[in-house]
């Protein structure tokens, strides 16, 4: 049998980077658009699963058990999961008006963060329901304190916490070489490590290890030109 491929996948500032493992190494890639960035991961070969850490699935009213879940797993680093707002606070103009919107339809605000997102968490929206590959969604920091069986206390942004985090996906078997070519110029260390951290999770998906954040899936349901969908993809690790 053929050794999967999968892709792991974080959003940067100046567009998507991934990570790929299985089928003789692992790679990096950089694109402007999520779809380039599966196009270019696939020249050499197929991807079997992406996993994406963006939240995917977006509710109409209150609060995902998958951002609940995650904040609780992480511990002291709760604040790096942000609550996905509802659909129609990340439509709004504006952020104030999307905290109103929120509020009503969620019973809190909505960060600037989780706002400032909302171009790529749309962008995902879009392209997921014409997408032909096997998706879900992720959160590194959880996939870290799983590596590490326990919450990480550092901060990925600090040298000692990405130490720590470049340490555990080399114990995981899986090794970023030194510069990873043009996504290693486009992305900050800490977008290149979360890739690396979903791709883990992807790996694991395949190998039917991972795990749902809640044990039952929250699913997405939507249609799309072609027919309709119901995925279980939303929080695994």
């Amino acid at each position: 049998m053929n050794e999967s491929r999968v892709l792991g996948v974080d959003a940067c500032s100046k567009g998507w980077i991934g990570v790929s493992i299985g089928r003789g190494g692992t790679d990096a890639f950089f694109a402007s658009t999520i779809g380039d960035l599966v196009v270019i991961a696939e020249v050499n070969g197929g991807v079997d699963v992406v996993a994406i850490d963006i939240p995917i699935g977006l509710p109409d009213q209150g609060r995902r058990q998958a951002d609940v879940l995650a904040r609780s797993a992480v511990g002291p680093r709760w604040q790096s999961v942000f609550m996905t707002p509802v659909r129609s606070a990340l439509l709004a103009d504006d952020h104030a008006a999307a905290v109103v919107i929120n509020r009503r339809l969620a019973g809190e605000g909505i960060s600037q963060q989780a706002f400032g997102l909302r171009t790529k968490i749309l962008e995902i929206d879009d392209w997921i329901k014409e997408n032909s590959h096997a998706v879900v969604e992720v959160h590194p920091e959880v996939s870290f304190a799983v590596m590490a069986q326990g919450p990480l206390l550092s901060r990925k942004k600090t040298w000692a916490g990405a130490e720590q985090r470049r340490q555990l996906l080399e114990a995981a078997d899986l090794r970023l070489t030194n510069e990873v070519g043009r996504a290693g110029e486009m992305a900050a260390v800490d977008d290149v490590l979360d890739a690396a951290a979903a791709a883990w999770t992807a790996r694991r998906y395949v190998n039917g290890q991972a795990k749902s954040m809640p044990g039952t899936p929250e699913v997405l349901t939507f249609r799309t030109s072609r027919a309709g969908y119901r995925l279980d993809l939303l929080g695994w690790v």
